[in-house]
């Protein structure tokens, strides 16, 4: 049984930007033997039973102050709780990785009543609530930007950036793009995360003429919950709701539209894709804006908020960038230089040092 391998809990739910670094930082790990722990219904279960097994809780966040249903879901939590307590013992499992959210608070309390230890993974540039309150109870708190230490202050905090998937790191990156895009021309790549953008995507349609008429082309993202998504046609534009090699699309764009969530600037920075920012205004706590801002005070992106948007001004921020090569190409070294492309690696090593010490 000496050398039985480490069991290991990753504790991941909900969108892209909790998903694709914990998947990342798996793929890392091929000597432990690894279960999933997810919330039935949502994107991991799409994504994970064909890897890892796939344990599902019935849990749910405080989206408002105090009252009736704060009771029910307290209830769920205790039965969560109770529940990851015992998928850990009945696993043998030997520590928990979690990257968030709300699936964080069972597995983080269950696995530290049984002792275990547990790596907490922060992408964001203002932790979340979740981070703040449980970081202190964690054996380490992994970081995707730098600044995110000053709000852990009772943490053990340590940097590694962000994992991103591994397509954006091998031969993918370079590969040839199956969409009709001629060599040459300035493309804009519009995104908004793996849930998409409707408002953005509304913009960047009225706006889209002016870019077309000085010989751009646009590869618009558009998710799968825009009514109208299928609204605009011009043989210079190129409407889907996802697509797969994002990192040889994003490493072929002239300039990206995107939202700020963490996993679409870990992708945009290690492509060193110069890009618009858009945060999404309801983000908890606006913390896109914590993170946009750590791009736009580097140089590596322009932001505008989303409130004080129009088309025009859409339109011309996005033509006088495409107007200044120097710039894009500025912009672009900066977000390169924001990278840490061996992020997956230092997390690994990290999970590996609390987990085995």
């Amino acid at each position: 049984m000496a050398n039985a391998p480490i069991r290991l809990l990753i504790a991941a739910s909900g969108t892209g930007g909790h998903l694709f670094p914990a998947i990342a930082l798996a793929q890392k790990l091929p000597d432990y033997q690894i279960e999933w722990l997810g919330v039935p219904d949502r994107l991991e279960t799409q994504l994970v039973p064909k890897q890892y097994p796939l344990n599902t809780i019935a849990v749910e966040g405080f989206q408002q102050g105090f009252g009736v249903s704060s009771i029910r879901i307290l209830g769920k939590l205790a039965l969560s709780i109770l529940e990851v307590r015992r998928i850990l013992k009945q696993g043998n499992f030997q520590g928990v990785f979690t990257t968030g959210g709300y699936i964080a608070g069972p597995a983080v309390i269950a696995a530290r009543s049984l002792g275990l230890p547990v790596v907490f993974h922060e992408s964001n540039a203002l932790p979340g609530k979740v981070t703040r309150f449980f970081g202190p109870w964690c054996s380490a708190v992994a970081l995707g930007f730098e600044v995110a230490a000053k709000y852990l202050p009772r943490a053990k905090n340590v940097y590694v950036g962000t994992p991103v998937r591994s397509q954006f790191l091998d031969g993918a990156i370079n590969a040839p793009l199956d969409l009709a895009i001629p060599d040459g021309v300035p493309l804009i790549v519009v995104f908004g995360g793996s849930q998409g953008a409707v408002a953005v995507n509304k913009l960047v349609r009225e706006s889209a003429k002016a870019w077309f008429d000085a010989g751009v082309y646009v590869v618009h993202l558009t998710g799968d919950r825009d009514p109208e998504a299928d609204s605009l046609k011009h043989p210079q534009y190129i409407a889907l709701p996802f697509y797969n090699n994002m990192a040889a699309l994003l490493q072929r764009a002239s300039l990206a539209i995107s939202r700020s969530g963490a996993g679409s600037l870990t992708e945009l920075a290690v492509c060193g894709t110069p890009a618009i920012l858009i945060p999404y205004p309801f983000a908890a706590e606006d913390h896109q804006s914590y993170n946009a801002d750590v791009f736009t005070s580097s140089g590596a992106a322009l932001t505008l908020k989303q409130s004080e948007l129009t088309t025009e001004v859409l339109q011309s921020s996005v033509l006088n960038l495409l107007q200044s090569p120097q710039e894009l190409a500025k912009m672009g070294e900066k977000a390169k230089a924001i990278a840490v492309p061996d992020s997956a690696e230092k997390l690994a090593q990290l999970v590996r040092e609390v987990i085995e010490t």
